[in-house]
C-alpha cells in the first residue's frame, strides 16, 4: 500500500477506526458525519459495541476526517478516530478442557 505524507503525519491506507460511539449510531448517521470530510466508501458499524469503520474514497480525505473528528462530541460522546490497524491474525492454538477431572 502507498503511503501518503500529510501534514507531517503518515498514514498507509483510507480505512478509520470510530470508537466510544453511543450505541445508537447508525451506519447512515456515520456516513452522513463523514461525507463532510470526503467521498465515503463504506461504513461498518457493531450494534451493541459502541464502534465501527468507516473507509473515505483517499487517504487524505481520511486525514482530513480524523484529524477534525477525533475527539469531537457525537450524540454525546467524544468520538475516537483513529487509523484502522490491519486485523491481527489469531493463533490457531488447542483449545484447553479446564474441567477438573475429580
Amino acid at each position: 500500500m502507498i503511503k501518503e505524507k500529510i501534514g507531517g503525519d503518515s498514514m498507509q491506507g483510507s480505512k478509520l477506526y470510530v470508537g466510544n460511539l453511543d450505541y445508537s449510531v447508525s451506519k447512515r448517521d456515520l456516513e452522513e458525519l463523514f461525507l463532510s470530510y470526503g467521498e465515503v466508501r463504506d461504513v461498518k458499524v457493531f450494534e451493541g459495541k459502541g464502534f465501527g469503520f468507516v473507509e473515505m474514497s483517499n487517504t487524505s480525505d481520511a486525514m482530513k476526517a480524523m484529524e477534525r473528528l477525533n475527539g469531537t462530541s457525537f450524540k454525546g460522546r467524544n468520538m475516537k478516530v483513529d487509523e484502522a490497524k490491519p486485523q491481527q491474525k489469531r493463533s490457531g492454538g488447542s483449545r484447553r478442557d479446564f474441567r477438573r477431572n475429580y
